[in-house]
């Protein structure tokens, strides 16, 4: 029986989390969700159980309201680096989840660590 497109991201999702908290214990972790028409990212500190910073590609001010293209994942990544400045935060883990570390992901990614956010 083969297994659905939806199983196999779910399973590729907890394998990466689980492979990255073996790694860095103690640090926030950046993970990223990408839907068909939108993309976001969150600081979240696992220890506490709270969420430090958020930005999404809904957000108004950033411009790109109903885009998802790597210019949008562009200015997420950029206006999560600027607010994690703002609380402090100077490094982090990179959660991709289930998906592939290319396209938007990565264009998010490079420009939070352009933004001075150390992954």
């Amino acid at each position: 029986m083969a297994n659905s497109k939806r199983t196999l991201f779910l399973k590729r999702r907890l394998r990466v989390r689980n492979k990255l908290r073996a790694v860095n214990a103690g640090r926030l972790r950046l993970s990223v969700h990408r839907s068909s028409k939108n993309i976001s990212a969150q600081l979240i500190d696992d220890v506490n159980g709270v969420t430090i910073a958020a930005a999404s590609s809904l957000e108004k001010d950033l411009g790109v309201v109903g885009k998802n293209n790597i210019e949008a994942a562009t200015k997420v990544g950029a206006a999560i680096a600027e607010r994690a400045k703002k609380a402090g935060v100077e490094e982090a883990y990179f959660d991709r989840g289930g998906f592939l570390f290319h396209g938007k992901v990565k264009a998010l990614a490079d420009a939070a660590r352009e933004g001075g956010l150390k992954i």
